[in-house]
């Protein structure tokens, strides 16, 4: 026995599917990563605040629902109509506005002013005193700072009497 020699070669070879938990691992890398970024823009584009003083307001809700309900025994009837402003001019429209009472009649001497508020973001709202034009209407041009919807809240006082009339409008 002597001189015999045995070579013994030991391939290695990997089991099929060796790198299924690599994909395993990075997809869940990619899902942290997703979520990651979407937190970042979560908490650094949104400042959280919804409406001011939402605590003052809720507490006087049964204020806003008695007045509501005044404001519905009165039986105003308002018509708008949003006039927009020539092409290549200013963003902004003619906003006429009607009252009449219970009974069809024109209401004069209204002091009615317009507030416009921007729904999708802060810093653009303003306000505006709608003169009256005779007839029960009342009305001006205003020019926004922005193309698109914006949200009129229109106030209209005649001594104690206060009524309030919302509208959704679109600027081009």
């Amino acid at each position: 026995m002597q001189g015999m020699e045995t070579t013994v070669s030991l391939t290695h070879r990997r089991r099929s599917g060796w790198w299924y938990p690599y994909i395993f691992v990075a997809g869940f890398g990619v899902v942290l990563a997703v979520n990651l970024a979407m937190m970042y823009s979560a908490v650094h584009t949104f400042s959280g605040l919804e409406t001011d003083q939402a605590y003052e307001k809720g507490l006087a809700y049964n204020q806003v629902l008695a007045m509501a309900e005044a404001q519905k025994k009165l039986g105003w009837m308002v018509e708008t109509e949003v006039v927009p402003m020539p092409a290549g001019s200013a963003h902004g429209a003619d906003l006429r506005v009607t009252f009449r009472d219970k009974d069809g009649k024109p209401l004069s001497g209204l002091a009615v002013e317009a507030d416009f508020i921007r729904p999708t973001s802060a810093g653009h709202d303003g306000a505006v005193p709608l003169p009256e034009q005779g007839g029960g209407r009342y009305g001006a041009a205003v020019t926004l700072a922005l193309a698109g919807q914006w949200e009129v809240h229109l106030t209209a006082r005649r001594g104690a009497v206060n009524y309030q009339f919302d509208k959704r409008i679109v600027v081009p």
